[in-house]
């Protein structure tokens, strides 16, 4: 499993305008069962994006076809766990 966490490296007015087009390749990565929860960090200065199901080589090429990525908007961390424990429902995540 992966936590990638977003850093934005401009200002929110450019963001914005690429958001839409983010959005789109977010659903798509949904669509393929790849990501599991999305969303902004708090304060807004990036988002977080728990995904699993592909090995690290290809969620990383799946992260450079993020509109975001391509127009040089964010930077990505990507930290792979292994989750050992879960809470009851949530075992599916379990590796």
């Amino acid at each position: 499993m992966f936590v990638i966490t977003l850093s934005y490296l401009v200002d929110l007015e450019q963001i914005d305008e690429a958001m839409p087009a983010h959005r789109e390749w977010v659903d798509a990565q949904y669509d393929d069962g790849i990501f599991l929860a999305s969303g902004p960090r708090v304060p807004r200065e990036g988002g977080v994006i728990l995904a699993a199901g592909v090995p690290r080589p290809e969620l990383e090429a799946r992260l450079s076809l993020d509109p975001f990525m391509q127009r040089n908007l964010v930077a990505y961390d990507v930290v792979e766990f292994v989750a050992r424990a879960v809470r009851p429902g949530l075992e599916a995540l379990r590796a």
